[in-house]
């Protein structure tokens, strides 16, 4: 008997026009606007969206004077509603028709240097294909768990693990030394990576690869400035204030270049770190249209790194 209460309720849920009134309401917050886009009075609104409440056995708004309130409960429901409408688009709709649906909140966990440099200066272009969607940002280097929903989207330069992660690598590309033109010309052919100044990591970014050369190649360097913003070590840099470690596709976008050194420094160089770059979402999210949309935009910019003739990649964009 319990086995059929289930399935009874499974059915309740997964009724897709109930469905669509609760991701109406999510996303207006108010039930006579979800009526509006809905093509139903406030009334049906209400009690589909009550009925919806009890099939799901929690309560997912707060009806207040201002609107519907969300709950946690209703941002839990959310990703299965929306993997929900996600299939029934693909069932009604072509891949064109599709795009243009791709509508609402989108949040992107990448760091603070890469979406100054290379995903801002684009988003003009992905916001005239999709007007309706809004992106939030978290410009960090904090890990942030997608299995717990606390982003859409990621870009991390360690390689996730987990079945409900979904990934594919964007590129490859080494760390090099660099400087402004100035500082170059001024340092000319190091003979020792400590006769220039560096900028360096603080505590919280010790660990990260680039970090380490520098404590393992140049134990005595001169620091001129720590910090664990890379933004601002960009800026630093092209100040001339001290050399820098950066990946390689950095130096087609800002004013640095690469710092010349003799042959004695040839096998330190090549200990420079490689870095992978990976997009992840979270399986339950991939398909989404306002996910899939943002998807295929980083996807397709142009992150700069081929592979050259030798074994080391070069900094060219595409």
């Amino acid at each position: 008997m319990a086995k059929l209460q289930d399935q009874a309720k499974t059915r309740e849920i997964s009724r897709w026009d109930d469905v669509q009134v609760f991701l109406a309401a999510y996303r207006d917050g108010s039930l006579g606007v979800a009526a509006g886009h809905l093509g139903l009075d406030v009334s049906t609104v209400s009690r589909r969206l009550t009925a919806f409440e009890e099939a799901v056995g929690a309560r997912l708004f707060d009806r207040t004077r201002q609107g519907l309130l969300r709950l946690d409960a209703a941002d839990v429901v959310l990703a299965a509603a929306e993997a929900m409408e996600a299939a029934h688009a693909r069932m009604t709709r072509d891949a064109s028709a599709l795009d243009a649906q791709a509508e609402g909140v989108v949040r992107l966990s990448m760091p603070p240097g890469m979406i100054d440099l290379f995903v801002a200066p684009f988003l003009p272009k992905l916001r005239a294909r999709h007007p309706k969607l809004t992106l939030e940002i978290d410009a960090s280097t904090r890990v942030v768990d997608l299995t717990r929903h606390a982003a859409d989207i990621a870009l991390r330069s360690i390689r996730p693990t987990g079945a409900d992660l979904i990934l594919t690598k964007l590129i490859t590309a080494p760390w090099i030394a660099a400087g402004s033109k100035r500082l170059v010309e001024q340092c000319g052919l190091l003979s020792r990576w400590s006769d220039v100044p560096w900028i360096s990591w603080d505590r919280d970014l010790t660990s990260l690869p680039a970090a380490r050369w520098l404590t393992k190649h140049v134990p005595d360097a001169n620091i001129a400035l720590c910090t664990s913003h890379f933004s601002t070590h960009l800026a630093a840099a092209e100040a001339s204030l001290a050399a820098v470690l950066i990946p390689a596709p950095y130096l087609r976008l800002t004013h640095l270049t690469r710092l010349r050194y003799a042959k004695t420094l040839e096998r330190s160089a090549a200990d420079w770190p490689e870095e992978d770059l990976w997009l992840v979402s979270h399986r339950a999210l991939r398909e989404v249209p306002r996910v899939a949309a943002v998807w295929t935009f980083l996807k397709g910019l142009a992150w700069g790194v081929k592979k050259s003739g030798g074994s080391r990649a070069t900094s060219q964009l595409v």
